[in-house]
């Protein structure tokens, strides 16, 4: 790793607060009918990230809706107490697959790395089914923003290998 980036690392925030939000019209069903959330991969989320010394100051279930993503996330990158946007699911290719319809407008800038190093990662992995995923980031309104496929596994591929270890770093230049 390069000096500059060790220095910029350093003076990185180290704790920061994060949404999450999943979108899910199946399981946003089911909260809806039973008031339980029913989300692996959410907890998953939350726990690895509170494991790693950060908050979780929202989190959310949405439907499979452009309407819905974008209004939670809008709340999210409007609110003092949050960082960081994580979500997941609706990166995939089927027709109600629009998380990243309803957010990719949203970018300031769009974070490409983050897509190919996680496609990368995943193809490791899982193989060639990696190219299915269109999870992406970006920086929006002073926050980073990542949208993740709804596979836990996926989720906690992203996280432990390019989001925590860049969170701060993120964070440190879209503040500058």
């Amino acid at each position: 790793m390069s000096e500059t980036t060790l220095k910029h690392k350093a003076e990185a925030p180290k704790n920061l607060n994060f949404a999450v939000i999943t979108c899910s019209t199946s399981r946003y069903k089911e909260y809806i009918e039973t008031g339980r959330l029913n989300d692996e991969t959410g907890d998953i989320i939350v726990k690895v990230l509170k494991d790693n010394g950060h908050k979780v100051t929202m989190r959310k279930i949405v439907s499979d809706d452009r309407e819905q993503i974008q209004k939670a996330v809008m709340r999210a990158l409007k609110s003092r107490k949050v960082d960081v946007i994580i979500t997941s699911g609706g990166t995939g290719l089927s027709p109600k697959d629009v998380t990243i319809e309803a957010l990719r407008h949203l970018f300031e800038k769009e974070i490409p790395g983050f897509g190919e190093i996680f496609r990368m990662l995943s193809y490791r992995e899982i193989g060639s089914a990696a190219i299915i995923t269109r999870a992406i980031a970006g920086v929006a309104m002073g926050k980073a923003v990542f949208c993740l496929p709804g596979s836990p596994q996926s989720a906690l591929l992203a996280l432990k290998e390019v989001i925590l270890p860049e969170v701060g770093h993120i964070i440190k230049h879209v503040r500058e």
